[in-house]
This record gives structure tokens, sequence and C-alpha cells, in this order.
């Protein structure tokens, strides 16, 4: 293994677009509201949190995967804590 390949040895990049799998979980931050209540974005994903608290709104909480498209990179999730509470 060359000096470089060492030094690159685990190097990954970070999409703009990250999918996810139905139960993971990630923490997050309540980024805005959308028609259907809270939402979090990651680069270009966006989760909706339809049942969360309007109080959570610009804080960073956990969150579990209720539902991805990989297509749209949507998806839902519900809060499981609440990690940093600005709002």
């Amino acid at each position: 293994m060359s000096r470089l390949d060492m030094f690159l040895a685990g190097l990954r990049f970070r999409s703009s677009t990250p999918t996810f799998e139905v139960g993971d979980e990630v923490p997050v931050f309540v980024t805005d509201r959308g028609p259907s209540g809270l939402r979090a974005r990651i680069g270009d994903t966006v989760l909706e949190l339809p049942d969360a608290d309007q109080s959570l709104f610009d804080s960073k909480v956990q969150i579990e995967i209720e539902s991805f498209d990989e297509e749209t990179h949507r998806g839902t999730a519900r809060v499981l804590e609440v990690l940093e509470n600005e709002g």
C-alpha cells in the first residue's frame, strides 16, 4: 500500500443528498416549518417531522426514520430525544 493509499484510507465524500433506511437513528437540526409540520434538512434531503412539538423549531434532536424515498430524497421521521432545545 502506497503512502497516498494509506493517507486516503477511509476517506469518503459527503453527499448533498444523503439516504437513510427505515429505523436509522440520526441527530438533526429542526430547520423549518412545512405544511405538515416541522422539517429537518440534511443537505438537499428533507425529513418531515409531522408529530413534533412546534417548540422544537431550531433545536437539535435525535430522530428515527419512519419512511424514506431514495428518488426524491424525502422522508418522515419521529423525534426520539431532544438534544439541544433552542426553541
